[in-house]
């Protein structure tokens, strides 16, 4: 698979094939999207345009961006990209790819514009090569949108990597770091090191919910994004088979043909837990259980100004990328940022968590490293 498509080569910034842009095709990976053609431009690339920015392509995505890996962000012939951050792929990729990127917290970038999957937890992102470039684009994208119904208030944010590191206090969240390879390990213990150095006070503690984090949001994702896209028919959208003789055929066969077996896994998922028999157990509990997430984060923020802990379980990409056990497996050390809506960075191949709207403590962080 290409994973970089160009449309400018005078560019300076790529989006990823979940961002709409006008007159370009929009695939989100997917053979049921694989002849849309928008007709506008997503918010975010609006305002980049709006700010002098040229678009120089647009990078792949696994289908709906619900694989764990997508591609080497090596590979994008400029040092910018937006990236939606589904279930922490972008996070994963930038840790690979020795690249910082930067989670906002949910509501401050319009998701206008952005095709759908996990509409409570998704939100667009940033990666470059240096934390202040990160917070000049996302000062750009970020602020209220009234297009955007989960769009925050705030009309405008400054983001900034001014935060002095040796007043900090950081979290180093045992539990899950110690399911990692040793060679995320290894880069933990000398992150850590580095943070030390600069007279940051470093502190193991577990988070003591990480599994139930990951099991909640695996079933919140699922559920939504089987609601999300169901429009994707071959009726009113989407690849259309043409080995069909009724109108259960056409959409059976359509959806067959047009989605893979991960996108079909979670939709089948998704369907289990809005039964009205699992509805109660698993889809409102994972509900409840997000509550306490946000809730246990909150405490340890009160503490700490970010949690440090890996992005993923390995730097290797396997060939099991694109099947459900990987997915699910990788969710855990994503998870806590995506089901809570707090922000997160990449840097120095490890994932920084903080408070919402505290942005400023991450890329000053990044910045230091």
């Amino acid at each position: 698979m290409k994973f970089f498509t160009e449309i400018d080569n005078t560019g300076n910034i790529a989006v990823d094939d979940m961002i709409l842009v006008k007159d370009i095709h929009a695939t989100a990976g997917s053979k049921m999207l694989e002849n849309f053609v928008p007709l506008f431009d997503a918010e975010v690339v609006t305002r980049i345009k709006n700010a002098g920015l040229k678009l120089a392509g647009k990078t792949a995505v696994g289908e709906l961006g619900l694989s764990a890996f997508n591609g080497n962000e090596n590979d994008i012939p400029c040092d910018i990209s937006l990236n939606v951050d589904l279930n922490g792929t972008p996070r994963r990729m930038a840790a690979v790819s020795d690249k910082i990127f930067i989670k906002p917290t949910y509501g401050t970038v319009s998701r206008y514009g952005v095709i759908a999957c996990a509409s409570s937890a998704e939100t667009v992102g940033v990666t470059a090569e240096t934390a202040d470039k990160c917070a000049e684009i996302l000062s750009l994208i970020s602020g209220y949108d009234e297009k955007d119904g989960t769009s925050l208030p705030t009309e405008k944010y400054v983001y900034n990597t001014n935060k002095n590191v040796a007043d900090m206090k950081i979290a180093v969240l045992s539990d899950i770091t110690n399911k990692a390879s040793e060679e995320v390990k290894t880069q933990i213990e000398k992150t850590v090191s580095a943070l030390n150095s600069k007279g940051a006070e470093v502190q193991n503690i577990n988070f003591e919910l990480s599994e139930a984090a990951a099991t909640a949001y695996t079933i919140l994702m699922c559920a939504e994004t089987c609601n999300n896209i169901s429009r994707f028919d071959g009726v009113k959208y989407g690849h259309r088979t043409a080995d069909y003789k009724n109108i259960d055929e056409l959409y059976t066969n359509s959806r067959t043909e047009g989605f893979n077996l991960l996108t079909k896994t979670v939709i089948l998922y998704g369907s289990d837990v809005l039964s009205k028999d699992k509805y109660d157990t698993c889809y409102d509990k994972s509900l409840r259980i997000r509550r306490l997430i946000a809730e246990k984060s909150d405490e340890i923020f009160e503490n700490f100004d970010a949690v440090l802990l890996p992005a993923g379980s390995s730097f290797e990409i396997g060939e099991t990328e694109g099947t459900f056990e990987n997915m699910v497996k990788e969710i855990e050390y994503s998870s806590i940022a995506s089901i809570s809506g707090n922000p997160a960075v990449i840097a120095n191949r490890v994932q920084f968590v903080a408070k919402k709207f505290d942005e400023n403590t991450l890329l000053s962080i990044a910045k230091s490293l």
